[in-house]
């Protein structure tokens, strides 16, 4: 008889991580042994303990989930993890991917999704969603289709996402624990990179690429 699989659930918020682990509980010949509110959390767990899976969200409080997920891959390469976040595929899935993700899905998305994804990423399968697949195929028929924000870093990307969806400097940098002036740092970057000079620029330019 085969042990159940250890999972690590690393996401902000609590009623969420109780949910998913019911579903766990559940559905997958899988335990969640562990839980993490913030990305040092998680690194610290990481390093401290032995997991068969990670589970984890992009949007937490302080380093954002695609810094981790890159640090993971240096601490435990071998670790499977699959990204569960509130943010559209079209926004961070390619990253996660490329930052080291098995897998990648919405968590407004399908509970069959979920499952299917849990399955193949505990085997060290990479799971990609019938969606993002599309998107892959329609990108390499139109390789010359290069969008603009794909140059900017991890960090300037989720700022971008943020300033967006309308939210302000301070409170951008009170979510993600910097300070007003580094986010007004990225701020400068961003819009230099995408050749802007406004947020109203900004907002209008995600909008038109589907980003917020």
């Amino acid at each position: 008889m085969t042990m159940p699989k250890n999972v690590l659930i690393a996401d902000d918020h609590a009623i969420f991580r109780e949910g998913l682990k019911q579903v766990i509980a559940t559905t997958v010949d899988m335990t969640v042994t562990d839980e993490a509110a913030n990305g040092q959390e998680v690194l610290s767990k990481v390093r401290e303990k032995e997991y068969d899976m990670l589970i984890l969200d992009i949007s937490m409080p302080g380093r954002s989930g695609i810094d981790v997920l890159t640090e993971i891959r240096s601490i435990k390469p071998k670790l499977p993890v699959l990204v569960l976040s509130m943010h559209p595929e079209e926004q961070y899935a390619l990253r996660a991917y490329k930052a080291g993700a098995c897998g990648y899905l919405t968590k407004g998305g399908p509970l069959q999704e979920l499952i299917e994804a849990l399955h193949k990423v505990a085997l060290g399968k990479k799971y990609v969603s019938p969606t993002l697949a599309e998107t892959l195929v329609s990108d390499l028929n139109n390789p010359s289709q290069e969008e603009l924000y794909k140059c900017l870093s991890n960090r300037e990307f989720q700022v971008l996402c943020m300033i967006a969806s309308g939210k302000p400097v301070s409170v951008i940098a009170g979510e993600l624990s910097l300070s007003v002036k580094t986010i007004s740092t990225y701020r400068t970057f961003i819009l230099r990179k995408l050749n802007m000079r406004n947020n109203a620029e900004l907002t209008r330019y995600a909008i038109e690429n589907k980003l917020v």
